[in-house]
């Protein structure tokens, strides 16, 4: 049996305004320079808030090409439904955080995984350089 729901927690010394910003306000911008043999780009069109379409393409060799989002909410959290993409959407409509569908372990754990790498190497960067994203 699959996966129908799941959500994680992670806990960070950064305060969750600073690491907000360059986690999603700023992340077109920064997780390519931080991670650009995973992330080629991220492609905003709107104005970044609920409704905007975020595109985010993966590195030449990745498995999967791109992925779109649609921004549905942006107050310290995030939610967004993956509209389009070439990873699981042969299996699925759309990817809403609070829809329904169904995953298997291994493909909840694998995403699981590169969002914790990803929150890992933008907290590293953050400790690194106390100055940015503070205001």
């Amino acid at each position: 049996m699959g996966v129908t729901s799941y959500s994680d927690e992670y806990t960070s010394t950064i305060p969750p305004a600073r690491l907000f910003k360059a986690l999603i306000v700023d992340s077109h911008n920064l997780i390519p320079k931080l991670m650009p043999l995973s992330i080629k780009s991220i492609e905003i069109t709107g104005d970044g808030g609920a409704s905007s379409i975020r595109q985010i393409n993966f590195a030449e060799g990745s498995q999967v090409k791109y992925i779109k989002n649609r921004v549905d909410e942006k107050n310290f959290s995030f939610k967004y439904s993956m509209i389009e993409g070439d990873g699981t959407m042969d299996k699925l409509e759309k990817i809403t955080y609070e829809g329904d569908f169904e995953l298997t372990e291994e493909e909840v754990r694998a995403g699981k995984d590169k969002a914790l790498a990803m929150y890992k190497v933008v907290e590293g960067y953050l400790l690194q350089n106390l100055e940015a994203y503070v205001s």
